[in-house]
């Protein structure tokens, strides 16, 4: 007996140090409100945090996603809060797998993805946030937004072009770029403070791996659909698109609603990751199920009764 205890206690010592370290690890992973990052010095696509291989990670994903799991269900009995995840990437970065695998366990009347392309002409006579303004979670909701409105300052600053057919008028192109990152910054500020929760991800590949998974995307057939060449013209903007998501990731992480960079070299660790990062965020939202009044279960009391009273 004293040998179980002896050997309970080690178990939990031992994961007591590895959340402790895996939350010391983490903390490198946001980009500090206030603080100049540079993505290639300060960012490693390939870092794992100590953890060796899928099969390593895999109990402590799995342990996550059943956390989710409760956690999601009493976020929307509470109907208080909602959760929106923000995924920016360069292609290739594994957007859909993440949100697959991490959310594989959730109740899906709970959670809500939407993608956004290329905008339409409706949405083109609108403001750039509108359209993502109609896609915000309801409360008790989780939203996932793969894309987001920060393509307006990704995609669209790497091809300014794009802005002719935007119909904004000449006095809104004048700094625009420092406008929209202050625009955003004030949009997130205004969900946080009437209770949703953003939590922003930016998959962060390796030019060498995105060329990989290219080159897979070609040569198995089943992968076929995945690949676009427009992915390929996209590619050769790279370094543009680098300089994009720095000045980007510098000017919109903010304390209300941090950008974590996510290591996706190594797709295992990014679901990790993420999933990591979601369930310590909710569970400092300190949830509760909905306390039910004193005249409620009397209410309750008498329709037991009534049930049992049955023949």
């Amino acid at each position: 007996m004293k040998k179980k205890i002896l050997d309970a206690d080690r178990k939990i010592t031992v994961q007591i140090a590895e959340d402790a370290e895996l939350e010391l690890r983490l903390k490198r992973i946001m980009v500090p409100p206030g603080k100049k990052i540079t993505l290639r010095k300060d960012y490693d696509p390939t870092f794992t945090a100590g953890f060796k291989s899928k099969k390593d990670a895999q109990k402590k994903l799995e342990q996550n996603i059943a956390e989710l799991a409760e956690y999601q269900d009493i976020l929307y009995a509470q109907d208080t809060y909602a959760v929106l995840i923000v995924f920016q990437a360069m292609d290739a970065a594994g957007k859909d797998g993440t949100i697959k695998h991490v959310m594989s366990g959730v109740n899906p009347q709970g959670c809500q993805v939407f993608s956004f392309k290329v905008p339409s002409a409706e949405e083109l006579d609108h403001d750039y946030l509108w359209r993502s303004m109609k896609c915000l979670p309801e409360r008790g909701r989780i939203g996932i937004f793969n894309r987001s409105y920060y393509e307006e300052v990704l995609v669209v600053r790497v091809h300014p072009e794009f802005l002719d057919h935007q119909k904004i008028p000449p006095t809104a192109r004048e700094n625009i770029w420092q406008r929209r990152y202050e625009q955003i910054n004030a949009f997130e500020k205004y969900l946080f403070e009437n209770g949703i929760i953003v939590l922003k991800f930016f998959l962060n590949v390796s030019k060498e791996e995105q060329k990989k998974r290219f080159l897979e995307r070609i040569d198995q057939p089943e992968k076929n659909w995945k690949f676009s060449t427009a992915d390929v013209k996209e590619r050769a903007f790279w370094d543009t698109y680098q300089t994009a998501y720095e000045d980007c990731l510098n000017h919109t992480s903010t304390e209300w609603a941090p950008w974590f960079v996510i290591p996706a070299d190594a797709k295992w660790f990014a679901r990790l990751t993420v999933s990591e990062i979601i369930v310590r965020t909710l569970k400092q939202l300190n949830l509760r199920y909905p306390e039910v009044s004193a005249a409620r279960r009397q209410e309750l009391q008498e329709i037991r009764k009534l049930l049992e009273a049955e023949s």
